[in-house]
């Protein structure tokens, strides 16, 4: 199953302290653990939500709002997307995390992501069909 692990923002990172080396350090050798063990899909961290906007839809179009956003605990800072057995086996794998804001209250939030069994009759062979394509193009030619 595929596991996206978000990293939620804090005062500290909503304000754009950067890691100090020995923080980027500890990380690295986390992520390379994580990628050693044929885990790790992807993960990458995110400017602050001043730098962000965000896009509404609703009956009578799309509206955008620039960043910032207020409320800094709905935040989020970065993510991983994890390839793991089961929610237990990310669960230990995040137990293992350091640290991800040191001095501050951290927090990660695991959430399956869907896979095309999930989605039942609606997901019809054509659209399972589409969607492998779109999948198999991605790997051929990554986004840079």
């Amino acid at each position: 199953m595929r596991v996206m692990v978000i990293v939620k923002a804090t005062p500290n990172s909503e304000a754009g302290h950067m890691p100090t080396e020995e923080q980027l350090t500890a990380m690295g050798n986390y992520n390379q653990q994580l990628v050693d063990a044929g885990i790790m899909v992807a993960g990458e961290g995110l400017h602050p939500s001043r730098k962000g906007a965000r896009v509404r839809f609703t009956e009578g179009g799309t509206s955008v709002t620039d960043g910032p956003f207020a409320e800094t605990r709905e935040l989020i800072a970065g993510f991983w997307i994890w390839q793991v057995d089961s929610m237990e086996d990310a669960i230990a794998w995040a137990r293992k995390c350091p640290s991800p804001m040191p001095g501050e209250e951290a927090e990660l939030e695991l959430r399956p992501i869907f896979e095309d069994e999930d989605f039942g009759e609606e997901f019809t062979p054509e659209l399972r069909e589409q969607e492998a394509k779109m999948r198999e193009k991605l790997q051929q030619n990554p986004p840079s």
